[in-house]
């Protein structure tokens, strides 16, 4: 079959990198209610399409399914692949076990529903009523024969008719996936590693404000179902868990991006700043190579710099594109070539070891480096400034 090798790296993938975690419901629906809360109509008359996820396993299929009526949504189609590790383990629909009851090996289908009814009869309409009307109706799981790779030509078919991208993507292949969705201009909702943000295939969109994050906070990462898996961290109510550090990325509107974080002036922040870091220095460091500002932590950006600053990825949590502008990512050495940061001298490089430094860094690389109070290269910043103030002289 000519989409074989695609199918096999896929599933190569997967195995190495051990990166298909299994979202809990409880984060999908904490995640989704925010946007309805900013947009009751987000997803409303909208094709939802989750292409990376078994339709008897998949948290995010049994999220929109349950709650198809309640979302008013126009369609849901899902799509799994050959041989999805724990496919069908907790939804025991009648396609995966044989006459004995033995449960067989998975293979790639896709399923669409156009409604959903009360079936049971108990008055509501539930992931019990999507169930029992799978079972009834055969005809809605079709097979995919291309091996339900998301590059496939029978999965991309599906991809133009949806409205909306919903799901958790293979992390090894996360690059391909984005730049799948922008290739088709959808809207998303993907889970990514937080490393995502400075990929340079990224970046430009976060920089442009056409992708941001979510609403789920950065910091402790993710707990994800662990139970295919050989390790995990905990277990709640019989479930293994695994911690993984990831952030929602999306083009969706959400009403945390426009709250303005609350800012104090650099007096007032090396004053009362609750990190030893900052508290009771006579002011904020400077890189060596760049005349920019140094700010180790997003809760103490100062109200009154004028100038660029370099702050931690985590400020995309609190991110207002009407606050700040966003001019540059440390990791992209020609981005700070444009910005003007110098490259690290051989002085520099040679402080850096006397004081013990070991890190892989060598002269002419455009890392960000501080003197103070020890020679140091500052590892992923973004490079942010305050929007133009108005003519009151009060920010925008």
């Amino acid at each position: 079959m000519e989409n074989k090798p695609m199918n096999q790296g896929l599933r190569a993938a997967k195995a190495a990198k051990q990166d298909e975690f299994y979202t809990q419901y409880v984060d999908i629906q904490k995640e989704i209610e925010a946007y309805l809360e900013f947009d009751e109509d987000t997803f409303r008359n909208k094709v939802v399409y989750c292409n990376c996820d078994d339709p008897f396993e998949s948290n995010f299929f049994k999220y929109f399914a349950a709650n198809f009526n309640k979302l008013g949504l126009k369609k849901l189609i899902t799509t799994s692949y050959d041989g999805s590790p724990i496919a069908g383990a907790q939804l025991s629909f009648l396609e995966y076990n044989d006459d004995e009851g033995e449960r067989q090996k998975p293979t790639a289908i896709s399923i669409e529903i156009e409604e959903v009814k009360d079936i049971n009869g108990d008055g509501s309409t539930g992931i019990e009523d999507v169930q029992l009307f799978l079972e009834k109706n055969p005809h809605t799981h079709t097979h995919l024969r291309e091996g339900g790779d998301f590059r496939s030509q029978e999965c991309i078919d599906l991809l133009e008719e949806a409205d909306i991208v919903v799901t958790n993507p293979p992390f090894s292949l996360f690059k391909e996936f984005f730049a799948q969705l922008v290739k088709f201009k959808k809207k998303f909702l993907i889970i990514a590693n937080k490393n995502a943000i400075t990929y340079l295939e990224i970046f430009p969109f976060i920089k442009g404000n056409s992708v941001w994050t979510g609403v789920t906070a950065f910091s402790g990462g993710m707990w994800f179902i662990a139970d295919y898996m050989g390790k995990y961290e905990k277990t709640i109510d019989g479930v293994k868990l695994i911690n993984v550090p990831t952030i929602w990325l999306t083009n969706l509107d959400h009403g945390r991006r426009h709250q303005n974080l609350p800012l104090m002036t650099m007096v007032d922040n090396l004053r009362y700043s609750k990190h030893k870091e900052l508290k009771g220095k006579e002011g904020y460091s400077r890189y060596d190579n760049f005349d920019a500002l140094e700010v180790p932590f997003t809760d103490a950006i100062p109200s009154d710099c004028d100038d660029i600053m370099g702050v931690p990825i985590s400020f995309l949590d609190k991110y207002n594109p009407d606050q700040f502008e966003i001019v540059g990512n440390s990791d992209d050495g020609s981005m700070m070539r444009d910005l003007g940061v110098r490259p690290l001298g051989k002085e520099f490089i040679k402080a850096y070891r006397a004081r013990g430094g070991t890190g892989h860094y060598s002269p002419g690389m455009r890392m960000l480096g501080l003197l103070e109070p020890q020679v140091r290269v500052i590892f992923k910043r973004l490079l942010i400034r305050h929007r133009s103030t108005g003519p009151e002289g009060d920010r925008r």
